[in-house]
């Protein structure tokens, strides 16, 4: 059995070598999908909705992979050649700052008017009522996971460890951005 997992972790590797975006895509797709198979099953449903399952498995896949991988980009081209506490502070610092309000108030819009099929005016009144909440809960959770990632990730693994604690982040975020009862 550890020969197989051995197998597919060094073919997982090799693609994220060959072809980073895609990977990092298709991980952040899954994991999507994980994390609503998880949040269904909390939030009482009992029949998987694979609409809203493909619909979060499509965000993750053309929305937060792609997002990821660039913004991982963007930050060692902004901080090129520097290391230490610092630097690190201040990359968890600017993303906390820019890409965590947008990728948070994003997922909200995203989740009323997509997932949900709400009209702009309830998913506008929703994101006023409880994007406040969540992004300051938010800022309690991601700077610790910020600072691992730049601290001790390889540039290759922090979109994928990112997305891995994204898919739990993603649990509290598809029942906060719910607007109705589970069926």
């Amino acid at each position: 059995m550890s020969s197989i997992v051995t197998e597919a972790w060094q073919g997982y590797l090799l693609q994220l070598q060959k072809n980073p975006l895609r990977t990092k895509a298709i991980t952040a797709g899954v994991l999507a999908g994980i994390s609503d198979s998880v949040a269904q099953k909390i939030s009482g449903i009992k029949k998987l909705q694979f609409r809203r399952l493909l619909l979060l498995m499509l965000y993750g896949f053309a929305y937060a992979g792609p997002f990821g991988h660039f913004l991982h980009k963007l930050m060692d081209r902004i901080f090129k050649g520097k290391k230490g506490n610092t630097t690190v502070a201040k990359k968890v610092l600017l993303e906390q700052v820019t890409s965590s309000p947008w990728n948070n108030l994003f997922f909200m819009m995203y989740y009323g008017l997509v997932v949900e099929g709400r009209p702009w005016s309830l998913v506008k009144a929703k994101v006023r009522k409880d994007y406040p909440t969540i992004q300051l809960t938010a800022w309690r959770f991601w700077p610790i996971v910020g600072w691992v990632n730049y601290q001790y990730m390889p540039i290759q693994f922090r979109v994928i460890f990112h997305s891995f604690v994204a898919s739990c982040w993603g649990i509290f975020l598809n029942l906060k951005a719910r607007s109705v009862k589970a069926a």
